[in-house]
């Protein structure tokens, strides 16, 4: 590669100004991208920069991915990748404010995210595409001078520590570290990626470790420019994005170190031959056959594993699936190969097991080294290869668009593979070769003494019994070595006569006419081209993307799908043994790139059809057919109601925010059974039931359906008149069509529905407050609506996640119903949920004086941030079709409802909206209609009083301009007023003055900011479960209720500081929701804007 300075090898070449070498050759793309790229090296530090001009794109975007992860944590520090990588956006020293940059990107219709994974940390960000310099700027100086501030590490360690914690209970991440715990401990991939408060404060301190210094080091070490990869994706000219890369990027220290690398293998034989049994939270059953693999980057060319897992993992007649579904042992398979580390792959086989499956999980184990007995005795069949080369090189040559952050993220992952430069963009979509000795050498990997079982079951085979914990997630576990038996039917293996090879795919597509026809400008919504009594059919040729796909979506309106909770539940069962009945025939078309989902809804059944158009079609016919002549299969049906139920009961063990947003649905809606109503009926329902019910249900149908892409009107006709002619459904009454309704709340109402978080080993709660503002369609409302929501995500994430430090899962938004609309908040955390009640409310307070405080300029740029997200163009066929599809689904109609919003949002002056905050949202108002539903974790109980919490205290003091002061000080002084030697606030005074702030004004005046933190009152705010909350005298005062519909002003009364440990006054707590329900006033059903 070339170095500034060394000669350059041939395919490289140095800029005429010397700031950056330039690939010459072409890089490999799709024949559907015009997008232009250019990839350059920076002269100055080695740092390759992928180049991407959009002539159309509406946003920019960057992602730079730095070469380390988990694998390089040290040992005693497990979780310092994934802390630098929270720690890094903490303010530089061009840009301080520790907010500068989301704020930026908020304020001009972006964000930011980043991840660490084994071996890379990528970080990336998406912004109007008339801001990315100032982005980008901001964006660079993360890796030239970020602060790393000493205020905001103990905070971010909790951050760190509650995403653990969010992940405790999810049997995934247990299962993952289960797996890595259990691997060979000499190597790192054993370590404990996430990290938590134990492994990055607790232990480091015992050592005499200071986080913060370990994370410059690590910084210093790993953060250098020749490890890095950036991408830049904007409408501007590649000579701009060139210029602005070399300028942002050229400081970006080289330390020119070598890649991280590491001697061994996660699986040795010591690993190897073993049984992991694990014991869930779920109610799930599953398999893991775990392979160590050959590397597949540096075989990108031939891509064996590619072949290998196409065929065990194949689903159609003579699989592996379909035996295992013969026998009554297996529902769902999975087969893939996962990258571990550079030199390291893992190959996996999961199934998901029935209740016999687990019982026989040796046999199961079997028919798969069967069918790889098969594979090699057969030796590579070329043709197979060749089929599976022809879908990689269809699906990359009319690969579609992806949101920008989302694509630069990815490519700036690609470059770190070591794909030639030509293959950047191509690299692991083609198969380029056909090597049957490479595909054999990767087989060979799958064998019997190569490979580990984990098995994960509440109730395990043999009455074996879980004796051990894993360290961080507490996953119940044994390990045992392969026993005789399975050792035995491994080494007898026999060819299975009913397993066999695939045959031919009928449905790889092979017309891919587009029938382009230019347009000046693309239509605005579909047209309605049938409607009578039996089907209204909307359709919309493609006029924007041209590739040869389309998209179906199929609603099938039947009153009798939901009008009981049995109802439901019989729907359920069908529209899944319709699919599992459907497996084997549309595997191959989902192969193919066809593909159907089916589902069951309040409505109906919806079935969305998509992919090639060539063999849409000849799909949904069969897909139909299957609809109107199934017979339920009764062995297939006890299984499949087994499925069902465990999903019921799995339910009970979501997240606590999960569940918030679950009942507050449930609470909004006039027509929702809740899981336990069809959990109580599932149990007496048999195939006959289903049998005979589903019939009558298709007898009497509305259709409703829109096809959007790459067919004719005719072909689009045709198709339905099929559909038609198939189910020959009677009509159904105008007064069976009418939408769902919403529950709309009195005027001056407050309502909290509060359960217990079921899981009783979770110590997160959640909550979702929502305030009813209007109906949906009053266009005004929902753009100072949506106005009020765009301004609060920044300020709500920074102060209730970033400062308050109340939990990972932060949130706010706009929620939509039939005929209603609101301001949502959604939260989980440690915390208790009256506190997060209490400190939304406070925000809620604040967020009125931020919108007051806005300068015009910073108020016009908040309305431009979100007419520009209204108008993005859609990036590809799906979404175009599905934001169609929404508002068809509806029941209104509304196809030009972006226009209206940008309209109204354009004459929205600011006191306007102040106005709509104070009678809509202000908690003080006599106008407010909120509701919120409180999961509560069993493990918190509602505290009387609340303690400090120094982190947050000496953040407070910071934000303040008290910086002498250290933790260290200030832990001493809380822990001897606990003591009862001194009130805190005399000590805190005693060391203000000490301090240096010897304005004895200056100091009364900060320490009422800090003193209700110790349990005083205060113009400040409390600090509840641990978190110092600041709210100024200014945003207190504007507590404010609204008095005969007029806008207070600024100089209202004052209003007591609220008592944390209370519900706010007003809230009136539900004890019964059925009841609730059948109070409360329905909305008006869906009336359409469209005249039919």
């Amino acid at each position: 590669m070339p170095v500034a300075s060394t000669t350059s090898p041939s395919d490289w070449e140095l800029s005429n100004t010397g700031q950056y070498w330039l690939y010459k050759g072409v890089l490999e793309k799709s024949d559907n991208d015009d997008r232009y790229y250019r990839l350059i090296k920076l002269a100055e530090n080695d740092l390759e920069v992928l180049l991407v001009h959009d002539k159309d794109t509406d946003k920019s975007s960057a992602a730079l991915d730095v070469h380390v992860g988990h694998l390089s944590d040290p040992d005693d520090l497990q979780g310092l990748a994934h802390f630098c990588e929270h720690l890094l956006f903490m303010g530089t020293e061009k840009y301080p404010k520790e907010n500068d940059y989301s704020q930026y990107l908020s304020e001009h219709s972006g964000y930011s995210n980043a991840f660490t994974s084994i071996e890379n940390t990528n970080y990336y960000f998406e912004v109007g595409q008339e801001y990315l310099e100032g982005a980008l700027d901001r964006f660079a100086q993360f890796f030239i001078s970020p602060l790393f501030s000493d205020s905001c590490t103990e905070r971010e360690l909790r951050a760190v520590d509650s995403e653990h914690k969010k992940n405790k209970q999810n049997d995934s991440w247990r299962m993952f570290q289960l797996e890595k715990f259990l691997s060979n401990p000499d190597h790192p991939y054993c370590h404990f990626g996430t990290g938590n408060l134990e492994t990055l404060l607790d232990n480091p301190r015992k050592l005499g470790k200071d986080i913060r210094e370990e994370l410059l080091k690590f910084h210093d070490t790993y953060y250098s420019s020749n490890l890095m990869k950036l991408c830049v994706l904007g409408r501007e000219s590649l000579d701009q994005l060139t210029e602005w890369a070399v300028a942002k990027f050229k400081d970006v220290r080289n330390k020119a170190i070598d890649p991280p690398s590491f001697d061994g293998y996660p699986l040795t034989k010591n690993e190897l031959t073993k049984q992991i049994f694990m014991k869930p939270v779920k109610d799930i059953r599953s398999l893991d056959m775990v392979f160590p693999f050959p590397d597949q980057y540096p075989l990108y060319g031939s891509q064996p594993g590619r072949y290998i897992s196409h065929l065990i993992g194949h689903e159609g007649k003579g699989s592996v699936l379909s035996l295992l579904k013969k026998h009554g042992w297996a529902n769902f398979l999975e087969v893939y190969s996962v990258h571990g580390g550079i030199g390291f792959e893992f190959f996996r086989i999961s199934i998901d097991l029935t209740e016999e499956g687990l019982a026989q999980y040796r046999d199961v184990v079997t028919v798969v080294f069967q069918y790889v007995e098969l594979l090699k005795k057969m030796g590579v069949q070329e043709s197979t290869f060749r089929e599976v080369q022809s879908l990689a090189s269809l699906a990359f040559r009319f690969k579609e668009k992806s949101p920008p952050s989302q694509y630069a993220s990815r490519l700036a992952g690609l470059m770190q593979r070591g794909y030639p430069s030509q293959c950047l963009l191509s690299g692991p979509s083609l198969i380029r070769e056909y090597n049957p000795d490479l595909i054999e050498e990767n087989l060979a990997w799958i064998r019997a003494d190569n490979f580990r079982i984990v098995l994960a079951s509440q109730k395990l085979p043999d009455n074996i019994e879980c004796t051990k914990r894993e360290t961080w997630y507490g996953a119940e576990y044994d390990v045992h070595d392969f026993d005789e038996k399975l050792k035995k039917m491994l080494e007898d293996l026999k060819l299975n006569e009913a397993l066999h090879l695939p045959g031919p795919n009928d449905f790889i597509p092979t017309n891919f006419e587009t029938h382009k026809k230019e347009t000046e400008q693309p239509a605005k919504k579909p047209d309605l081209i049938e409607n009578t009594a039996q089907m209204r059919l909307w359709y919309k040729k493609d006029d924007t993307f041209w590739v040869p796909k389309a998209n179906v979506w199929i609603l099938f309106r039947s009153p009798l799908a939901y009008t009981t909770p049995s109802n439901a539940v019989i729907t359920s069962l069908y529209t899944d043994l319709l699919q599992d009945s459907l497996n084997e025939y549309t595997y191959d078309a989902e192969v193919a790139g066809v593909r159907y989902n089916l589902e069951n809804w309040s409505e109906g059944i919806m079935l969305h059809v998509s992919g090639y158009n060539d063999k849409l079609s000849v799909l949904l016919e069969k897909v139909v057919q299957k609809m109107h002549s199934l017979e339920v299969d009764i062995e297939r049906f006890t299984l499949i109601k087994d499925q069902l139920l465990r999903s019921y009961k799995n339910h009970e063990l979501d997240a606590p925010y999960q569940h918030a947003l679950y009942y507050l649905s449930y609470m909004t809606r006039d027509k929702m059974w809740t899981n336990s109503e069809k959990l109580q009926e599932l149990g007496s329902i048999t195939a006959e039931d289903i049998q005979t019910f589903y019939p009558r249900m298709l007898s009497h149908l509305h259709v409703e359906a829109l096809v959007h892409g790459n067919m004719t009107k005719e072909e689009t006709q045709t198709m339905f008149h099929k559909v038609i002619d198939i189910l020959k459904p009677r009509n159904l009454l105008p007064s069976q069509l009418s939408s769902s309704r919403s529950i709309l709340l009195p005027t001056g109402t407050r309502w909290v529905y509060q359960k217990q978080v079921p899981n009783p080993e979770n110590v997160n709660s959640g909550i979702e407050y929502l305030i009813q503002v209007g109906n949906v369609t009053d266009a005004e409302l929902r753009a100072k609506l949506s106005l009020v929501s765009q301004i609060a995500q920044e300020p709500c994430f920074d102060q209730l996640r970033t400062k308050e430090q109340l939990g990972e899962d932060t949130q706010s938004g706009v929620r939509k119903q039939t005929a209603s609309m609101g301001l949502r908040f959604i939260v989980q955390s440690e915390r208790d949920t009256v506190y997060l009640e209490n400190r939304i409310e406070d925000f809620l307070v604040k967020l009125r004086s931020i919108i007051e405080d806005m300068s015009e300029e910073e108020y016009n740029a908040q309305k431009q941030s979100l007419i520009s997200k209204k108008l993005e163009k859609d990036k590809n066929l799906l979404l175009e079709g599905s934001r169609y599809w929404g508002h068809i689904y509806s029941g209104y109609y509304e196809f030009n409802q972006v226009d209206k919003d940008v309209e109204q949002l354009k004459i929205i002056e600011k006191d306007s909206l102040l106005f709509f905050m104070d009678k809509y949202i202000n908690p003080a108002s006599t106008s407010i209609r909120k509701i919120s539903v409180h999961l509560q974790s069993q493990k918190v109980t509602l505290p009387t009083k609340y303690k400090v919490d120094i982190e947050s205290l000496h953040t407070c003091l910071v934000s303040q301009g008290v910086t002498r002061l250290s933790i260290e000080d200030l832990r001493a002084a809380v822990e001897q007023g606990d003591a009862g030697e001194a009130s805190i606030e005399s000590i805190l005074r005693e060391m203000l003055a000490d301090e240096g702030k010897a304005d004895e004004t200056e100091i009364e005046a900060l320490l009422s900011k800090l003193v209700t933190a110790m349990g005083m009152t205060s113009e400040c705010n409390s600090s509840v479960n641990g978190t110092l909350v600041n709210v100024d005298s200014k945003t207190t005062a504007r507590r404010l209720s609204v008095v005969n519909g007029e806008s207070p002003s600024g100089s209202g009364q004052q209003t007591p500081v609220r008592d944390h440990t209370k519900l706010p006054e007003g809230n009136v707590i539900i004890t019964d929701p059925v009841e609730f329900k059948s109070r409360m006033e329905l909305s008006p059903a869906a009336v359409p804007f469209f005249k039919f």
